[in-house]
């Protein structure tokens, strides 16, 4: 009995390195994990308006349900051809967090500024931004976006809250009172 003791703490101080070796194993996994997600969020949110290759270059990164759930979030701002009425650029701001782990899906948010542009057909430009949260539900082997949604969040303060607003000069000028002397 004494034996069958001591030979099962040598056993289990013998196989201590590799218990780390798994804790390392799941770090990597999870720092792999992070490191897809934020640069296939930084995919799906860039793209340039009229040009549809900029959008469908994030195609390959989502599932198949995925894919369809994105492209529904972006219906009513794709032309009749599926390219983008406007252009968007996603910059994260903060670490991702990993929030959970289970069944082989990580859930990740990701703090960032999504700035979006559109161009009309009189050259005038509409520029908003947004302070947002991008939540994101990865899995698969290969890593693939699940599902990924895309939260406004509020101002920090007042200055942040203030948007830059930017009008067609002609808009501009014909706003202003005629000022022509009449003679």
């Amino acid at each position: 009995m004494r034996n069958s003791c001591v030979a099962l703490i040598v056993a289990l101080f013998l196989s201590g390195p590799i218990w780390g070796q798994r804790a390392s194993v799941a770090t990597a996994d999870k720092a792999a994990i992070v490191a897809f997600t934020q640069k296939a969020v930084e995919r799906a949110l860039d793209y340039d308006q009229g040009n549809r290759e900029s959008l469908i270059e994030a195609h390959d990164d989502f599932t198949p349900d995925g894919w369809h759930e994105f492209m529904k979030w972006l219906e009513g701002y794709l032309d009749d051809k599926g390219a983008p009425t406007g252009s968007s650029r996603f910059t994260s701001t903060g670490d991702p967090v990993m929030k959970e782990q289970e069944n082989g899906v990580a859930r990740i948010t990701i703090p960032g500024i999504l700035k979006q542009e559109s161009k009309n057909a009189y050259g005038g430009i509409s520029k908003t931004t947004y302070r947002v949260a991008v939540d994101v539900q990865v899995g698969s082997n290969p890593l693939k976006i699940q599902h990924l949604k895309t939260t406004m969040l509020p101002a920090i303060d007042k200055m942040a809250a203030r948007q830059p607003v930017s009008i067609c000069l002609r808009c501009f000028i014909g706003m202003l009172p005629d000022r022509r002397s009449k003679a």
